[in-house]
């Protein structure tokens, strides 16, 4: 999909695409920080139909609801292609000994020889997070292994 992006003299950036009805849908990024969620019309794509002005908290939570599904679909697809591979979501209870503590900290690779592709937290998506992300209660993990490692990965998640 063709993404346009066209410069906003004095203002920021408006990025947008036409989908497969034909409508614009785009987000101008404003200097000061700001994000606004535009619908343009039908007729005339420079015409704005629709807004929706957006926090940055706002933008992470509609991004997280967009693309963690995305996100999960996509690594279900791809490791559909490689014999023994499976991709799990385990959560990470509120008895976990590890909310509140490190990735680092679980040595989930060294332990299971499993991979921690993204963390879904409160609707937004954390992909490839570094050791040093901290896990809270509530968050689901997405893993990528063996059902053997994916097993103990989850046990770790759940006991220690």
């Amino acid at each position: 999909m063709d993404v346009t992006v066209t410069p906003l003299p004095g203002l920021g950036t408006r990025q947008d695409f036409t989908t497969g009805s034909g409508h614009r849908v785009g987000v101008i990024t404003y200097r000061d920080g700001r994000f606004e969620l535009i619908v343009s019309d039908h007729e005339d794509p420079d015409k704005v139909a629709a807004s929706v002005e957006l926090s940055s908290t706002e933008t992470s939570t509609l991004a997280g609801l967009l693309g963690a599904p995305q996100l999960v679909s996509k690594l279900s697809e791809q490791q559909r292609e490689v014999a023994g591979v499976t991709t799990w979501q385990l959560p990470v209870p509120a008895g976990s000994p590890y909310a509140g503590r490190e990735l680092g900290d679980t040595e989930m690779r060294t332990r299971t020889s499993v991979s921690i592709v993204a963390v879904v937290r409160e609707s937004v998506v954390h992909p490839s997070p570094r050791p040093d992300f901290v896990f809270a209660a509530g968050d689901l993990v997405v893993v990528v292994g063996t059902t053997e490692g994916l097993r103990a990965a989850g046990e770790i998640l759940t006991q220690g």
